[in-house]
């Protein structure tokens, strides 16, 4: 049968790296008291579709059945937009501001290649508020991303794996062009917006096809041009000599959220005037991620702030969030090397002496298991060789003799180091490093010192 690209399928080993990603990431969105919820897999077509360009790329549902019904419904391509429907929906239920984390299965139709997936895994945050929502809901998204992405930097990266985040603000940019006369802003973003694929020599011949002048097309460029990792964007904007009511308001917006986040190690936050998000929901700031050594990944984790995609007819319901492709984030790490310490969750395997006493080695499992030893049983009475050699090969550590009928005492032996020691299975652990596979960065290579003959 011929395999379907882009919707990756993970091996034993490598869905352990992606499980510990995802545990790392819920506990680090609970520690910052954010609720967990799931919505349905379909939208209304017309929904999604009118939500930004995405029309090539959503996946309608129809049922075979009949060749009808449903044909009005889509998979989501996103969370935000099913979101922002939930939040609706459950409005006289949920309490404001609404803090929720929501990781969920997504589907885009996407040409498939590295990183990039037709089904894939999304890890979104989001803070939404009734009609009005704090600016410092902006800080407050970034700033738990940026403490889950330093936490998995150490749980899974390589020792100079290093993200950074990137914030912008669409008022900025939108603000600076309108200062310049130019009053298709959005088309301007558009083009800007391809910088990290396109030359700024092309840039500017685009620009100048969608009728911008040589010297606006200059300060367009200078404005993407702007890259700090403080609050120094401000001067360096207004040194461009451009002025607008909404770049003043972008730039006192940006200026809060770059300057309030405390970035962990390996994570740096800057500003970043070139980022926009090509989504047209986006109405404030705005976040894109990139992962050092994996820069042709693009953004592995992006976001920002809308003002008015959820409403009823009562309220409008802002907010603003960010969302991390666990998918795209597993392609760099399984293809740098990460890995986990054993294929299956088990620390332990009780052996069979003989089937007639497969009742006592069960007996011992069960003990084990009660204390939370992830344990399983010799699948048949082989010489004990060949057991060892099959806890060997699934990277299980410890293998436990259950005794003998001649009173033999129960040992346990490390089949790692060869130690094997008497042990009572109502009290022996494991390790704690040993109870769980370990997730295991990539080794760096060894530096050749040696002097080489010219």
């Amino acid at each position: 049968m011929a395999s379907l690209s882009g919707f990756p399928e993970y091996t034993p080993r490598e869905r352990i790296v992606e499980q510990a990603v995802l545990d790392h990431l819920r506990s680090t969105f609970e520690l910052h008291g954010f609720a967990s919820v799931e919505t349905r897999a379909v939208e209304p077509l017309d929904v999604l579709l009118r939500k930004g360009e995405i029309d090539k790329e959503v996946y309608a549902v129809r049922r075979l059945a009949d060749g009808a019904g449903d044909a009005d419904l889509a998979l989501h391509f996103d969370l935000t937009v099913p979101f922002a429907r939930y939040v609706v929906e459950n409005a006289n239920t949920l309490d404001f501001p609404f803090r929720r984390y929501q990781v969920q299965k997504v589907w885009r139709g996407e040409r498939p290649q590295q990183g990039r997936y037709r089904e894939f895994t999304q890890a979104d945050i989001d803070v939404v508020g009734r009609d009005v929502l704090s600016p410092h809901a902006d800080v407050d998204v970034a700033q738990v991303m940026t403490e889950a992405l330093g936490g998995l930097m150490d749980l899974v990266g390589s020792a100079d794996a290093h993200a950074t985040l990137q914030v912008s603000n669409r008022k900025v940019l939108e603000g600076f062009y309108l200062g310049l006369g130019l009053t298709d802003s959005t088309a301007v973003m558009q083009v800007v917006d391809k910088l990290d694929k396109v030359s700024p020599e092309k840039i500017r011949v685009m620009l100048g096809e969608i009728g911008v002048s040589d010297d606006s097309a200059t300060k367009v460029l200078a404005l993407a041009e702007i890259v700090t990792t403080d609050t120094s964007f401000v001067q360096r904007v207004e040194a461009l000599g451009v002025e607008h009511e909404l770049l003043a308001e972008g730039l006192s917006e940006l200026a809060h959220v770059v300057g309030s986040i405390v970035a962990p190690g390996r994570v740096t936050v800057t500003a970043d005037l070139r980022i926009a998000r090509g989504l047209d929901y986006y109405t404030g700031t705005v976040f894109e991620t990139r992962l050092s050594g994996f820069e042709q990944l693009g953004s592995i984790c992006s976001g920002g702030r809308y003002e008015k995609l959820a409403a009823d007819n009562r309220s409008t319901y802002p907010g603003v969030g960010i969302s991390l492709g666990v998918s795209r984030l597993l392609a760099a790490l399984l293809g740098d090397g990460v890995t986990a310490s054993r294929s299956v969750p088990t620390a332990v395997l009780v052996a069979v002496a003989d089937e007639a006493d497969r009742r006592g080695a069960d007996d011992v499992a069960r003990s084990l298991r009660s204390r939370g030893v992830p344990t399983e049983v010799a699948p048949s009475a082989a010489k004990f060789g060949k057991q060892l050699r099959h806890a060997e090969r699934r990277g299980i550590p410890f293998v436990f003799f259950p005794g003998g009928a001649d009173g033999s005492a129960p040992t346990v032996k490390d089949i790692r180091s060869g130690d094997q020691v008497e042990a009572d299975p109502a009290t022996w652990t494991p390790p704690a490093d040993d109870l769980r596979p370990q997730v295991v960065a990539p080794t760096p290579p060894v530096p050749d010192l040696q002097e080489k003959t010219p």
